[in-house]
């Protein structure tokens, strides 16, 4: 009897700590929740203190952790003093015990000082993962996990990769005939310029595409009896600009005088869109050809 009794009591404080250990957990997401809420969208940055985090806080990041309150509210600062328009959303939070998961959205626009980098006026907008630990009701560890590489992208920091497979795709859209195609990849506000010296430089700036296609593909189509961009070399620069190397062979209706010339084109990408264009080659040799 007294074992039956025993086990009745071992079974009724376990589900007592399971609902308490339960209850504090809700009391921590709750509390979680609501000081990063204002914290980020609010700017209530002071919220970074002793009330609502362990004094020995850290945030496990590399080359090393930040450790502390002053630490840690100087880190966050640069979000609230680099971005504007911000919306920071807990898409998703769970915790167990001490242990919380939170799963976040950040948009904002660019407009300030961001650990030492300009403002860009780029907008951001990411998805990252925090795990968190509590401590008697305060928080006492963060770390967070996001893709830094689409960060720095966004930011116009490093290049998207897939920008020199767009460029490559419009040099071969152009080589059959399908400009509609090199068009589209053009932003509407496309700035296109023609090397200095070349005839087609009399528009320069071109402003958009139906400007492009007025005044450069349709002439060069009109003047020439065959026009090919060959030996084409693409290189994925930064800031999202990639740099093709390549040879303008043609001839002349005109005259009949056909032309080999070497060319660079530097293209400017925002968002799979070419946004600018400058063009660079032997604008003598073409001259050349053209006085024949």
């Amino acid at each position: 009897m007294k074992k039956v009794i025993l086990i009745f009591l071992i079974i009724i404080l376990s589900i007592s700590s399971a609902f308490s250990q339960k209850s504090n957990t809700e009391k921590d997401i709750k509390m979680y929740t609501q000081v990063w809420d204002n914290i980020i969208n609010k700017g209530q940055i002071n919220l970074i203190n002793s009330d609502n985090f362990d004094t020995g806080i850290t945030l496990v990041t590399s080359p090393e952790n930040i450790v502390g309150i002053d630490k840690f509210k100087a880190y966050y600062q640069n979000f609230i003093t680099g971005f504007s328009e911000v919306q920071f959303t807990i898409v998703d939070v769970f915790g167990q015990g001490d242990k919380i998961v939170k799963h976040w959205s950040f948009k904002g626009k660019h407009t300030g000082n961001f650990f030492g980098i300009s403002a860009t006026d780029r907008r951001r907008n990411i998805e990252g993962v925090t795990l968190v630990k509590m401590k008697n009701g305060k928080i006492l560890q963060e770390q967070d996990f996001m893709d830094n590489t689409v960060f720095m992208q966004q930011l116009g920091l490093t290049s998207n990769p897939a920008n020199v497979g767009i460029i490559d795709g419009l040099y071969k859209a152009f080589a059959v005939g399908d400009i509609p195609k090199v068009l589209i990849r053009l932003d509407e506000k496309v700035i296109w310029n023609e090397a200095e010296g070349n005839k087609y430089a009399d528009g320069n700036p071109y402003i958009g595409p139906e400007a492009v296609l007025n005044g450069v593909f349709t002439r060069i189509g009109a003047e020439h009896e065959y026009f090919k961009l060959v030996n084409i070399e693409l290189h994925d620069m930064t800031n999202n600009q990639v740099l093709a190397t390549l040879r303008y062979q043609g001839k002349l209706k005109k005259n009949g005088t056909a032309f080999d010339a070497q060319v660079a084109h530097l293209w400017t990408l925002k968002d799979g869109k070419v946004v600018a264009f400058q063009q660079y080659v032997d604008t003598k040799k073409l001259a050349d050809t053209e006085a024949k």
